[in-house]
Parts: structure tokens; sequence; C-alpha cells
């Protein structure tokens, strides 16, 4: 049985599916990918977005240090930069985006799989061959077929094109198909048709990997009630098994947007009240608690009530390294509940370990 590198886990071909979260490329994600199970590493291929952040000094560089941290010795991270100008980044540096990434995760000792898409420029698609030479884990190529963001189905001529400036065979690529944001059953049926036709189209190229992904949590927790929890369908596990029953051929793998919403988000603003964003198979439990005692210390309460309710899971802080942490906070383990970040990193262990449970479970890993 043939095997490669891609992504976090090593592929085999007869092994059917892998699971691809997107997430964000924040401190709490990073955070969340550094305590995996050794399980859930080995069947999971991470895509890390770029954030755009003025409040950081050099995105690029606070990136590559966080991945230096989180990425274990050997693994491969795909690394998407589509969201930053394709411009110098500093004043001074040669190259944009993709070609510092290269240079500086390599010199971390970071093997990387740039994304790109059919519609970058010459400039962006010459420094992604330049990148791939490097790092010698092919490309992952990203396609939209969201509602909000539709692109054409490229043609023979374009994927041809494409192959040749990357210096690429499609046994090379990894295919990645974004239904983008899926907050309804209407907008899910039609995602899933659409991505559904993509995957149709494009499929006999005979890619690496193939995955269909999809986001469901809605943009923030505005409006959201307090101190309960409140279900949010997760439309885009309903959108992939859709896409699954209707694909001939290889299943595509499942991707998703972790705990967030798939688009960037805006600047945050002052502090967020305590929440917790706690997947469950079906739906997402968001509770979010208002701010009655010091500090986060809300954060402590909205623990407790979460280890009490039905959805703590029965196998409790064993789950994931976040869901430690939560037990801890609701033990009154912890002399601080921690903020924003902790627990975007709490969430996202705990949504990574239930879906690659749940995956496993229905015999798709």
């Amino acid at each position: 049985m043939s095997e490669i590198s891609t992504g976090w886990c090593r592929v085999r071909w007869g092994k059917p599916l892998a699971y691809v979260p997107i997430l964000k490329g924040k401190a709490g994600e990073f955070s969340a990918l550094e305590h995996v199970t050794p399980t859930v590493r080995s069947r999971i291929r991470p895509v890390m977005e770029l954030v755009p952040d003025p409040d950081v000094r050099d995105v690029l560089e606070t990136f590559c240090d966080r991945a230096m941290d989180a990425v274990p010795k050997g693994a491969v991270l795909t690394v998407d930069s589509g969201a930053l100008p394709t411009a110098r980044v500093l004043e001074g540096d040669a190259g944009g985006p993709v070609a510092r990434l290269g240079e500086s995760l390599a010199l971390r000792g970071v093997a990387m799989c740039p994304v790109v898409r059919h519609t970058d420029s010459r400039e962006v698609l010459a420094e992604a061959a330049q990148a791939i030479a490097l790092h010698q884990s092919g490309v992952c190529l990203r396609l939209s077929v969201a509602a909000d963001t539709a692109e054409s189905i490229p043609d023979h001529g374009q994927i041809r094109g494409l192959l040749k400036a990357l210096h690429l065979d499609p046994e090379e690529v990894d295919l990645l198909i974004d239904a983008g944001p899926v907050q309804s059953s209407i907008v899910r049926d039609r995602s899933a048709d659409r991505a559904l036709a993509a995957l149709t189209a494009l499929s006999p190229w005979g890619w690496r990997r193939e995955c269909i992904a999809a986001g469901a949590f809605p943009a923030n927790l505005t409006g959201f009630p307090r101190g309960r929890a409140t279900p949010v369908a997760r439309h885009d596990a309903q959108l992939w098994r859709r896409v699954l029953s209707g694909c001939r051929g290889r299943s595509p793998d499942f991707g998703d947007f972790g705990v967030t919403h798939p688009r960037m988000p805006a600047q945050s603003r002052g502090t967020p009240d305590p929440n917790m964003r706690y997947t469950t198979p079906d739906a997402w439990q968001v509770f979010v608690y208002p701010r009655v005692r010091s500090g986060n210390d809300d954060f402590f309460t909205l623990s407790a009530d979460l280890v009490a309710s039905p959805h703590w899971p029965a196998t409790g802080a064993r789950t994931s390294w976040g869901d430690a942490r939560l037990n801890e906070c609701a033990l009154g383990r912890r002399s601080k509940a921690g903020g924003g970040t902790q627990w975007r990193a709490w969430a996202t262990s705990h949504h990574l370990a239930v879906v690659t449970a749940d995956l496993d479970a229905s015999g798709h890993l």
C-alpha cells in the first residue's frame, strides 16, 4: 500500500477519509493543535488561514513562530495566506506572503503545503512554485462554491495552465472545495449541489486528496441568550453527508471551520462575555454568560453548568485537552478562568476530538 505525508495525517491509498479542519491561524487555534492526542493528529489535515491583524506588527512572523511551537516534527502544515495583501508585507521585504512563509517556515523546520486558487496572479503562482520546490509537500488547490463568493469551475485549459505554473502533476495536489457559510437548510442544500457539481467536474483529474468543506457557526455571539446553552445546527456536517450520498467513486474528505465562521473575523473590540462553543455530533451548544462576578470569574459558573449538563460527554475530561481545562474550571482547580484566547483553544480542542471520534465511529476514518 503506497503512502504519502500531507497535512498532519499520513495518507494511505485505500484509507477512505480524513478530517480537514480549516482554522484561523491565531494563538487559540495553534494552542489546540499543539495539544491534540496522537490519535487525532493521525487523522487530521489542518489548513491554517492567516488572519490580517493591524495590531500585530508582523503577522507572518508571528504565524511562523506559533507554527514552530505547535506543529510536530515531520508533519506538513497546509497554509492559506489568501486574505493577506499580495504585495510586500514590510518595507524592504522581497516577495509577497507565500514567498516569506515558505522561507520562514523552512528556517523553523516546519514543512509547508501552500494553498493556491486558479484565480491567483502569475506572481502568486510563481511564489507558490518556489515554496513547493523548497518544501516538496505539494499544494492545495482551493475552489469556492459558496453562495457569497462562488467562482467558476476551472476548465481543462485553466487546470493545465495552473499545473504547468506550479510544476506539478495532479497527484501532488489536494483539491479543497469550499462551500462557505451554510446557516440554513436552504443554503445548505444549494451549496451541497454546487459542491457536488464541482467535485464531479474536477475529480477525473486524479487529485492526491479531495475535500468538501463548509462552515455553519455564526459570525459572532451577538444576540445569544445569556446564562444557558443555545443549540446551533451543524449544517456543515449535513452538507457533507448530502454530497457523500450523491458522489460516485472515491469519497471526499470532510472539512469544516472548527468553531468559527468561515469568513475572516472583524477586528474585535472590547472583552467578550464568558462563552464556550461546545460541539456535539449534531450541533454546537453555545454557552454565553453575563458578567456578574469580577474579571472573567463567571466562566467558572459556566464551566460548572456545562459539566453538569447533558452535553458533557461520557468520556468527560478525558475527551480532549480542552475538556480537561473546562473540568478544572468547573471544580475550581484553576486560579484564573482564562479569556477569549483560552476559551477558543479549549473549544477547538474539544471540537477536533469530537469530530474525529464521530467520523471514526461512523466508519469514515
